[in-house]
């Protein structure tokens, strides 16, 4: 079904692409054939009536030189110019009417009957008397007459003042056959070029579509392929030339990427998130079946039973408050971002993890300014990280240091140091992971499920910030934690009550 769908998707680009290009290549030849036809004929005419006006000036000027003041020496002046200009269907037709004599022209027998070849057909001699009547009804200056036998006459009338005469009718006319060969000429011509531009077009169209096509059914081969449960398949190098075709194809195997390891990364948090729960589940199992087992169970036995099952059922609801915890840091709506004056934030969060364990404390430098983030979230980030410190130092003087700076591009970086083991190199990054424990010595009895540091990187990225792994001056661990949006106070004179930089606040909690 889906390989029908993709074939009748294919042949419908391809043909869709070659009827659009059929559509340009027809318009493109219309408008241009037009064009072109318009503008052969509005030269071809122009010339015509230059002709005209040329003809009509020699005749006139004719009449001009034969001095003639009589009209029967009107007349024939005029029959001698234009008996000496025989008529055809490419020649220009000749007329002169004197007032009095009658109508001289290389055409008689368009205003003579007596004129007219007797074997003419009845018809011929319709066509040439309503010809010669038009003709002769035309008004003065250029005028087009209807002529089927000549592809329409081109009419040229004026009125020429003689001396003792009068007003002389002259007439210059010439067939427009020649310009309707002519236009006919550019039709076929547009006709053929066009046949072969449009055949030409529709298979070029039909190649391009084709080629572009190809990798779009590897995409849809791939896609049909993933809608089956298959992320394996990529479409790797699509071997096309054009740019956008190739960014489409790496886009789309990156998101393939991205939801592979999306995938990858749910089934192993299923996993690990089953593994965290199972365990303690199963302790609880077997101690009830311990208790249930016994006939009479003695109260000291119950209590450690209940102390047991407590424990793990505690385990549980902080494993799951974590879960939930991660799960809410993908939505848009995790944080409540407040103003905080940073200094008295960090000093009443230091004086409640000093109490956490008998560790030596210090608390750095810490710059005044007002930070824009969520208060609870971002404590509690911080005390992930203070207790992860606590968890990796040794009892009494084990050292845990919070100091904080500011930088150039308006954040603030927090720095929990410890003189713990340290995590190597190769971890640096794997320890923001979810589940992960870098220390095996911290098993469940002693640590958390490892979601303590990956709840820390949830709630800076979606700060806009990052964290880091690094190594402390003390020899352990450091993470690096930085979120934008700080802006530092005004330096004050006189504030002595203010922590200068190196200036350190040590206290020791015995817990």
């Amino acid at each position: 079904m889906n390989g029908a769908r993709e074939r009748l998707a294919h042949i419908g680009l391809r043909w869709r692409l070659a009827g659009w290009v059929a559509v340009v290549v027809l318009a493109c030849t219309g408008v241009t054939f037009a064009a072109v036809y318009r503008s052969t004929g509005s030269q071809l005419r122009g010339q015509v009536d230059r002709a005209l006006s040329a003809q009509a000036a020699s005749l006139t000027h004719n009449l001009d030189e034969a001095r003639a003041r009589t009209p029967q020496q009107v007349a024939n002046a005029a029959s001698h110019y234009i008996d000496s200009q025989p008529f055809s269907a490419s020649s220009t037709l000749l007329f002169a009417t004197v007032p009095g004599v009658g109508t001289s022209s290389n055409r008689r027998e368009l205003f003579s009957d007596a004129a007219r070849d007797v074997d003419d057909s009845p018809a011929q001699r319709l066509r040439e008397q309503a010809l010669g009547r038009r003709v002769i009804a035309a008004g003065r200056g250029y005028s087009t007459l209807p002529a089927p036998e000549l592809r329409d006459l081109r009419l040229l009338k004026e009125v020429v003042s003689v001396p003792g005469v009068g007003g002389v009718t002259i007439g210059v006319a010439q067939a427009l056959a020649p310009v309707a060969h002519a236009q006919g000429s550019v039709a076929s011509a547009f006709i053929l070029g066009g046949a072969l531009a449009l055949v030409a077009g529709l298979l070029a169209a039909y190649l391009i579509g084709t080629r572009v096509s190809r990798p779009l059914r590897r995409m849809a081969s791939v896609a049909a392929a993933v809608d089956a449960g298959d992320l394996h398949p990529r479409i790797g190098d699509t071997g096309a030339r054009a740019g956008e075709v190739r960014v489409l194809a790496e886009a789309f195997d990156h998101m393939l990427d991205r939801l592979t390891d999306a995938f990858a990364g749910q089934r192993a948090f299923v996993a690990d998130a089953s593994h965290e729960l199972r365990t303690p589940l199963t302790i609880i199992r077997g101690q009830l079946e311990v208790l249930a087992a016994q006939r009479d169970p003695s109260g000291e036995e119950v209590r450690r039973v209940e102390r047991l099952v407590q424990g793990e059922i505690g385990r549980i609801s902080r494993l799951i408050d974590d879960l939930l915890l991660l799960a809410k840091s993908e939505q848009t709506q995790f944080l409540r971002v407040e103003a905080i004056a940073l200094p008295r934030y960090v000093e009443e969060l230091w004086a409640g993890v000093t109490l956490l364990a008998d560790r030596d404390f210090e608390l750095g430098d810490v710059p005044d300014g007002v930070l824009a983030a969520d208060p609870d979230r971002l404590a509690q980030a911080l005390r992930n990280l203070l207790a992860n410190a606590i968890a990796h130092t040794v009892e009494g003087s084990g050292l845990v240091r919070l100091r904080a700076e500011s930088t150039a591009l308006g954040e603030i970086a927090f720095l929990v140091e410890d003189d713990g083991p340290g995590i190597p190199p190769a971890d640096r990054e794997r320890v923001f992971d979810r589940f992960n424990r870098v220390d095996a010595a911290r098993d469940r009895a002693s640590g958390g499920a490892g979601l303590g540091l990956a709840i820390v990187r949830a709630i800076v990225d979606a700060h806009g910030g990052s964290v880091t792994a690094q190594t402390s001056p003390a020899g352990g661990a450091c993470i690096r934690l930085v979120l934008p949006r700080f802006v530092a106070a005004p330096a004050r004179a006189g504030d002595r009550a203010r922590l200068q930089p190196g200036d350190t606040v040590t206290t020791s909690s015995r817990a």
